[in-house]
Formats: structure tokens, sequence, C-alpha cells
């Protein structure tokens, strides 16, 4: 099976009923874009115009290798639209509120998996019918962790911990899969002149990290206030991983307790395998289906009656953390989110063809399409009917 062969196979639409009118403080506009991710277009649009980051106002994160559309605002952004490879910005109109994720009524996803045997599809049809039936769970995908490599190197544990220099150094040059020419040029650089502040900062071309070594200059062992000056999107998706990877573990847990071996297979992530129900007892429906699981911070309170309590308690210890100081000390910012995610997820809309594949000769392509709740990661469905394949 291929998923993704082509940027056309992986296709996602922002639903909302959002709307831009004649008039608000708040430009409107239609993000259409291909082989970005939503950082790196944002980035590339401040560049263009010269705008602050906090200015802008997004609702989610859509995928890199795929054709997506989705909407954003800009603070008295300009009323033209813009092209920059493969990136279209369209003015929609003005706005008196900025653009957030609770704007977001659903997304859209067409999904074409190439490569198939007949085999295949009939396992992934029939997977379908289980998905339909039991939900998926709600896991965050691999697009949340980025370029984290494995389970023990995730900036965010670092800056938790206190080790600053250790979550600079994951943060500039912990490698990725997607880097350019550029950026492993840059990685190599770092590495090999760490802790030497002046020639890093001439061998160094201008950008991002430049400007953190810059900082290193004047001083030196400052890593918390270098940290602190990493882009605050960056921060910010350092913080969703960690917080995501324990909530992962937190929902695996969940069911592997509540629903039992027999009643769960396997998919793969890119930190580990999760379990996922095949069947759920009578019993257990209506708990899994109205299942939420708190995001893990220091704020969290768990009380006596809390259902949960148990779950996080056995995930921090395996961490080797207290949920207590689940919090960057000494840093008003960044910090975890708080809040609650159904574990249950279920499309709407669902519906699926077949036919003869035209990239690969002699094999099958099957295309899903189907409609997910904000927040919610395509990419398990397509892992979940195609697991066993």
């Amino acid at each position: 099976m291929k998923l993704k062969q082509q940027p056309e196979d992986f296709r996602v639409e922002e639903l909302t009923a959002a709307t831009g009118g004649d008039s608000g403080e708040f430009a409107f506009y239609r993000l259409d874009k291909t082989g970005w991710t939503t950082p790196d277009a944002l980035s590339a649009i401040r560049r263009r115009w010269q705008i602050d980051f906090r200015r802008m106002g997004y609702g989610g994160l859509k995928d890199r290798h795929a054709v997506t559309s989705q909407f954003l605002t800009i603070f008295r952004g300009p009323k033209r639209n813009l092209s920059h490879e493969r990136i279209t910005l369209t003015h929609l109109g003005q706005r008196t509120e900025p653009y957030s994720a609770h704007d977001i009524t659903a997304n859209r996803f067409t999904v074409t998996l190439r490569a198939m045997s007949d085999i295949a599809v009939s396992v992934a049809a029939t997977a379908l019918t289980e998905v339909e039936r039991c939900g998926v769970p709600n896991y965050f995908d691999d697009q949340r962790f980025g370029s984290v490599d494995d389970a023990t190197a995730f900036v965010a544990k670092e800056m938790v911990l206190g080790r600053f220099e250790e979550a600079l150094k994951l943060a500039l040059m912990a490698p990725y899969e997607f880097d350019r020419r550029e950026a492993k040029r840059e990685k190599a650089t770092l590495k090999a002149h760490w802790g030497d502040w002046p020639v890093l900062k001439a061998k160094l071309p201008r950008g991002h990290a430049r400007s953190l070594v810059d900082y290193l200059v004047s001083h030196p062992t400052d890593f918390k206030g270098a940290v602190a000056r990493l882009k605050p999107e960056l921060q910010g998706l350092y913080l969703s991983a960690y917080q995501s990877y324990l909530w992962n573990r937190m929902l695996a847990a969940w069911l592997t307790h509540t629903l039992g071996a027999e009643n769960l297979a396997s998919v793969e992530l890119k930190l580990g395998k999760v379990p996922v129900p095949v069947r759920v007892p009578e019993e257990k429906r209506a708990e899994w289906e109205s299942l939420a699981l708190p995001l893990p911070s220091s704020r969290l309170k768990p009380g006596p009656d809390d259902a949960w309590a148990g779950i996080v308690e056995e995930v921090m210890k395996a961490e080797g953390l207290p949920l207590a100081e689940l919090r960057i000390r000494g840093m008003e910012k960044p910090f975890f989110s708080k809040g609650d995610r159904l574990g249950c997820v279920r499309s709407t809309n669902i519906g699926h063809t077949n036919e003869p594949d035209d990239v690969n000769p002699g094999k099958r392509k099957l295309t899903l399409k189907f409609d997910l709740p904000r927040g919610c990661y395509a990419t398990m469905i397509v892992k979940r009917v195609t697991a066993i394949v």
C-alpha cells in the first residue's frame, strides 16, 4: 500500500461557518498550499508581507505532503491576494475577531491509497465497517511529533527537567527526515562548534539559530534565556508534542485496562505501537463512546472520584515525572495546555470507492472520503484500515 504517492492523493479541506465581510480590523484569508507545513507556509507569508507572528490567527496544522485548504486572519493585514511557491492566499473580506480553532466545524478528507492488491482492498473494506461500528481512538498521530525520533527526545521534557542546554541542542540540532541541504549544513556546523559562540556566529547564515547564538555570545551559559528566545510558535509545538505523547499513553492504558487484549488490535505509530478496538463489549460501549481524558499538566488536579486519575498516575510514574512537576520552572511562557480530549472519534459522511490504479499498473486504488472533527487525524483511520494488510 502506498499513501501520499502523489500530493493530490491526500486532500484536506477545512470547513467553517466563518465568513468575511466589509468591516473589521482582521483580514480574512483562505490558504491553499501543497508541499508545505502550516507553520512554514505562515512563515513564508510573514516574510513576504513583513507581518509579526502575533498578528496572525489560524485554526489548525495541515499536513505537508498533501493538498490542503484552511483559513486564517491577519490583524490589519493587506486586502489582497498572495502567491508564493505552491502557496495561494486569497483575501475573503474582513472580520471583527481573529480566526481560531473554535471556528472550524470539521475537516473534510479525500485520501487515495495506491498499489493495493484485491485482498488488501477487501481487508480494508472490512476494517471500515469495524471503524463505523467501534469508532477510532483519537490518538495524536505522527504529524504531531515533527522531528522527534524517539520517546526520549522531547525538547519540552528537557525544559521541564531544567536541562535547558539539552533542550536547546534538540531544538537546533535534532535531525529531521525532511531537512533540506541548508538545514543539514547548519546543524552540522552547530554540532561541530557548539559552545564556541563567536565562531558559530561567524559561520552561521542569518536566521533564527544565529540570533540565538548571538545571544549566547553575550550570555554564554544562559541556556534558559536562549530557550526563552525560541520562536513562540516553535515553543508551542515542543510543548504540544510532549503533552500529546503523554496523552496517547493515557488513552492506550485506558483501552488496555478497560476493553482487554481480546478486543484489541494494534497500529504502528512513529513512537511505538498503540492499541485500537476491533470489538467493544456492549457493557463498555457507552463508557468508550463518551470517554474524555484530560491533557496532562501541573494545573490538572485529579480528584478521588476522577476515573482517569489512576491512568494519569500510571503514565507519569512510568515517565519518571510527578504530574505536579509538569511545568517549565522559572518561565511564565510557554505553558502546557489545559482541557479534555475525546478518546473515541467517529467519522461522518464516510464512503469509499476502488478502481484500477492509474499509477501502479495491475494494482487497485482505494479512495476514502470522510469528515472528522477538528483536531482528529485522518491518518489514524488510514492506519486502522490498513493495519493488517
